[in-house]
Parts: C-alpha cells; structure tokens; sequence
C-alpha cells in the first residue's frame, strides 16, 4: 500500500533538534537539513500555522482559487482534524477566497453534509489519513463504508445533507468520473441547489436545469426520509415488504394495510415533486385512477382483502403492497412497480397491449374489479322492474336537454329521468363518467362539482318527501321535470294536495301524473318529520386533456382542502421512459366552487387560476362515495 508522507525542516524556531533525521530515511537522501531537525510525518498530521487575521492580505480574482473547480476531490483541514470533500462552489467573501464543501462525513461521522472553509485550508486532492506507524505492510486496510449503496440505482429518489440542510433529488447518472476510482452520482436536485445542468469539468453526463446537478459519491447519497415512514419499525417493515415478511403473510394468510392518508397528513406526506405515482410508458390513465381510488379513501379497500383465486392472488398482492401501502405511507410509488402490474394484466389475457398502449380508466377499473378480484357491482340500476348491474355509470343526456352551465348532482338527474333508471340500492362509491363525444369532444364547457349527490329521489324504494310541503310523496310527473318554470333540481314528486294545484296552471294541463309506490308501513302515517337524505360525497375527479389523464383529490371538509396530481408533471425529466410525477395543493378550485352560476358562466378557461380550469372544463370522471361505508373516517 503506498502512503503519502510529509517532510518537514524544523530548523527555526523552538522546535529546532527536536527531529530525528538530517532529511534522510532508509539511506535515502529526500531533503537537506540540520541534523536531528528533520521528520517525516503522515500528510494528515500536518496542520497550516494561520497568521492573525488582520495580516491576512486580501486574495486577487486570480489567486489559487482558480485552481480548485466545481466537482475537484480536496483535503481540508477543521477542528484540527483531516477531512475529505468536493468542491461545490468557490466564492469571496470579505476578501478572502472561501471554498463550499459537499463533505464525505462531518464533524459526528455522519455521511454528507456542507462546509465552507477558507482557501488557505483546502488542499486539491485526496490525502488519506493514515495512521502514525511507518510500518505500512503491517497497517489494516480498513472497509470503505461510502460504497455501501444501499441497493441506489439510476431514477432512485435520494437525499443529500448540505449546509443549508437536506436537498432531495433524483439520481441521473452512476459511474467514476475523470481521475476518480470511486463510484460517483449524478444527482438532479429539486430545488437550484447544484452547481451544473448535468456537466462535469465541460463533460455532460446528463441533462437537467442550470443549478440542478451535483455530483457526489454514491455512498454519500441515502434513500429519501420523506419516503419513510415515521415509525423506525415501519419503515423497517416497508423495506422488507417484498422479502421475508411477504413470505410470512403467504403462509399465515395475513394481509396488511396502511390506512389513507388523512387531511392533517397531506402535507407531510404527499405535496411536492416526485410524489404520487410515478408515469411510465402510457400509463397516466391507470396513474390517475389509482391515485384517485387509494390515495386519501379506503372505500374500495375491500377490494384489496377479499378471497380471490390462487391464479390472481398475485395482481392483488402487487396492487395492495406495491402500489397502494407505499402509496400510504410515502407518499410515492415507483413507475416500475405500475409496469409490474400492468405486465401482469396482460399476461392474464386481457389485453395483448396493457403495457404500452393507453387505456381508458374504466376499461382498466372494470378488468380489475370485476376480471380479476370478482367485486360485487358497485351499482345497481332499477328499470322496469328489472335490476341491472354495472360498475361505472356513463352519464348520457337526451338532445332536448336545456342545461348550459350544468352541476353534476343536475347531470345525473336528467340522465336517470331520460333512461327511466332508478337506484335499487345506495352505492357505496358511484363512479359518474361525464357525456363527452369521445375523449376530445366534451359536451359542456364547463361542469360544476356537485361536492354532494342527494340521491334519495333517486331510490326506487323507501319514503320521499313532496318537494313543495314536505309531506310523503305520492306521485311522480316526468312532464314537469323539463318544464322550464320549476327551478329546482331534482325529480319532480309531490303530494295529492300540491299535484293537484301544480297541474291547475293551463301549461301542465297535459300533464300525466305517475302514482308512486309508497312502502306498505308508511301508508296512512305520513313521513317523518326528520326523514333521512341519502347523500354521498365527492373525493376525486379524473380529467383529460389532450389524451393525458390528471386526478383531483377532495381531501378534506373545507372548499379549499383539494389537492392535484400529475403523473407526468415533468417529461423534460424522463429517462428510460420514466417521468417525474408531482402533488401540489390547489386551494383555488374552493375560490370558484364558492362562486354563483352567473360568475362561474362568466370565466374565461384560459384566464382561470392555478389548474382550476382543468377541474371544471376537462372532467371525465366523478368519484362520490357513501361516508358510512368507509373503513377509514
């Protein structure tokens, strides 16, 4: 092993004849000195002797500092102690030069950090610290502990501690750099925190913004925190899930969850850039429906826990341990792990094309829930006694139809009255697929979220109120249900007394009344006085613009708890057909949600704020779900 050794003439000052040789060692002449005033010592036991401050001359813009650049592998000196870097950056300041450190391990031991130490303590080149003996055959070589990588490879999300603390980013590039044996990468910062667009000393190793890239060594990088979980137990069992523990749950039968991400989580978890679910290869649409399924509800959780065939257990385990519990829990699923899932419908034979074309998200829900995991109906539709099963509800209007600027609770009315279509049943999450003419015509400009869907009119069973005086309703008129003069919603159900005197006005004198079925305990009683509306909520909206599908996501109870997810947020980003997702808050959606029909009319979709215009102009499908059906509230 070859160790570096100073020489050093101790000829002035008190330390003259305190050496041990005259500047020879083993018969061989590396100096002249004095007798007994020369020593040879490890480099790392040599420390510069700083004049006082005030003698310090101030250092020209050519002083040595040119010679240290961006990515330089250096020896500097602090606390009396030798360390190692690279060179982030070389700044003045107060006249004199001082350099930025990405520092191997700092003051505690810990791997990477930031330090800023003044030029005359930087040494271009890496000295190691070697011990004091002189006997090298006999020194240990001992493990270097940055090479421990950690299983990081090319698109791994990683975290580096500088000196204005931890910087997140994605790793772009793994390999050895001009002049350096040890594994380097190249890591695309989140925030301007680099020193390069990719370039090191005029080489590029990869493409991203100016400011972004930063090389250091692999060792030096570890997995993003953001994506642990808070428990060191849990996160623990996170990173086992794909070995022994999934091992264990084969043979116990036990299956796992991690509830969804609650509204007081949102921030902490799922905000920011490479967060959600990462797009690769077309698959924005299967993105978005999942983001949008398990992201912040757990009413089709059931779907992830129910008996299934031995041939689909394993779509099911891939959908409940790979995507949706690190979805939960870190806030982001990797591109790889929706390519596993997609290869795996394929394989099943429903698709020769599910893992490169794009898809429809209901093609893809209804292949999941019905195909593969056998999940009862979510829907079941009443119509001339008859009842129909489905699990998506595609929302079709008849061309005589008078909305403009219509909501989706008026939507889903007009649609029922014109099929003859009635609830058999209230679902516990109805999905509403917007009428569009294909996926580039939509049939309205602009649809508004309806954040509730009353559907007890919508019932075919059970007592319904007059929608006048309250009363129990008795009979039904579809004929009144387009007429202009009535401006409320919903279907048009009254009681003998107010049918009676709606059908006095000479224009609903053709008018035919339909008799309702009144449930046989609530004829001669009335209804009650405090009848009970059956009513679900809305949690998210896929929408499409240009064939690329985005989500929403109602998280909370306020106007403004929304939030926006992009599987494809940065395609400038991608690499080997991964791009960078991203989850952003988007409160501005409550601003026009609190708006009247007449000023919301009046919006320009282009002049909108934020993704607003994308929520109301561009929806595809509405997610409502039952709140008493939930696992999770």
């Amino acid at each position: 092993m070859h160790l570096r050794y100073f020489c050093l003439n101790t000829t002035e000052g008190k330390d003259k004849g305190k050496g041990d040789n005259d500047g020879r060692y083993q018969f061989k002449n590396f100096f002249p000195c004095a007798k007994d005033c020369g020593t040879f010592v490890p480099f790392s036991r040599i420390r510069p002797v700083l004049p006082h401050s005030a003698s310090i001359p101030k250092l020209s813009p050519q002083a040595d500092s040119e010679q240290l650049s961006p990515g330089d592998r250096v020896t500097y000196f602090t606390s009396d102690k030798c360390r190692h870097g690279m060179v982030v950056d070389v700044q003045e300041k107060d006249g004199q030069h001082i350099v930025r450190i990405s520092t191997d391990t700092d003051e505690n031991g810990k791997r990477g950090g930031e330090i800023e130490v003044p030029l005359q303590l930087v040494a271009k080149g890496e000295v190691p610290a070697e011990p004091d003996r002189m006997d090298v055959d006999t020194s240990p070589v001992e493990p270097d502990t940055d090479d421990l990588y950690m299983d990081l490879s090319v698109n791994s999300v990683v975290q580096v501690s500088l000196g204005t603390g931890n910087s997140y980013g994605i790793i772009r590039w793994i390999g050895t750099l001009p002049g350096r044996q040890e594994t380097m990468a190249g890591l695309e910062l989140e925030e301007e925190n680099g020193v390069s667009d990719g370039t090191f000393k005029k080489e590029r190793f990869f493409t991203c913004p100016p400011r972004r890239a930063l090389f250091v060594k692999l060792g030096s990088c570890s997995p993003d925190s953001r994506f642990q979980s808070t428990s060191a137990n849990h996160s623990e069992r996170m990173l086992k899930l794909e070995g022994t523990e999934r091992e264990t749950e084969h043979h116990t039968g036990r299956m796992e969850n991690v509830p969804p991400i609650s509204t007081e989580q949102v921030n902490q978890i799922l905000i920011g850039r490479m967060k959600g679910i990462q797009g690769h290869c077309n698959s924005c649409y299967m993105d978005a429906a999942l983001f949008s399924l398990f992201s912040c509800s757990s009413v089709l959780d059931s779907m992830l826990f129910k008996s299934t065939e031995p041939q689909d257990a394993p779509i099911q385990k891939t959908l409940l341990y790979d995507i949706v519990n690190p979805l939960r829990s870190k806030g982001f699923v990797e591109g790889r792990h929706i390519m596993k899932l997609r290869q795996q419908l394929q394989k099943h034979g429903y698709s020769h094309s599910f893992t490169t074309d794009e898809k429809d998200p209901e093609e893809f829900l209804t292949v999941i829930m019905h195909h593969i995991l056998a999940l009862d109906p979510l829907l079941k539709l009443s119509a001339g006694g008859k009842v129909q099963e489905s699990y998506c509800y595609q929302i079709f209007l008849d061309q005589n139809h008078s909305l403009v600027l219509p909501t989706v609770q008026q939507l889903l009315e007009h649609s029922f009255y014109s099929a003859g279509l009635k609830l058999a049943e209230v679902p516990s999450c109805l999905i509403l697929q917007m009428p569009r003419f294909g996926k580039k015509f939509k049939m309205f400009d602009k649809i508004i979220p309806s954040l509730e869907l009353d559907v007890t009119d919508l019932l075919s069973e059970g007592p319904q109120q007059c929608m006048l005086c309250g009363k129990l309703a008795q009979e039904e008129c579809t004929d009144c249900f387009k007429d202009p003069l009535f401006s409320q919603t919903g279907f048009k159900i009254f009681c003998k007394t107010c049918s009676s005197q709606v059908h006095s006005h000479p224009q609903r004198h053709s008018h035919q009344p339909a008799p309702l079925e009144i449930p046989v305990g609530y004829l001669g009683r009335g209804v009650p006085q405090t009848l009970t509306r059956d009513k679900l909520e809305l949690f998210a909206v896929l929408c499409i613009e240009t064939s690329h599908y985005v989500s929403f996501i109602k998280h909370g109870p306020n106007s403004q708890d929304w939030i926006f997810f992009d599987s494809m947020a940065d395609r400038q980003g991608e690499r080997d057909g991964f791009n960078i997702p991203e989850v952003h808050a988007c409160p501005e959606v409550g601003t026009y949600l609190e708006m009247s029909p007449a000023e919301l009319a009046g919006q320009v979709p282009r002049d909108m704020k934020g993704v607003a215009k994308r929520l109301f102009c561009d929806a595809y499908m509405y997610l409502y779900q039952s709140t008493s059906m939930c696992l999770y509230r």
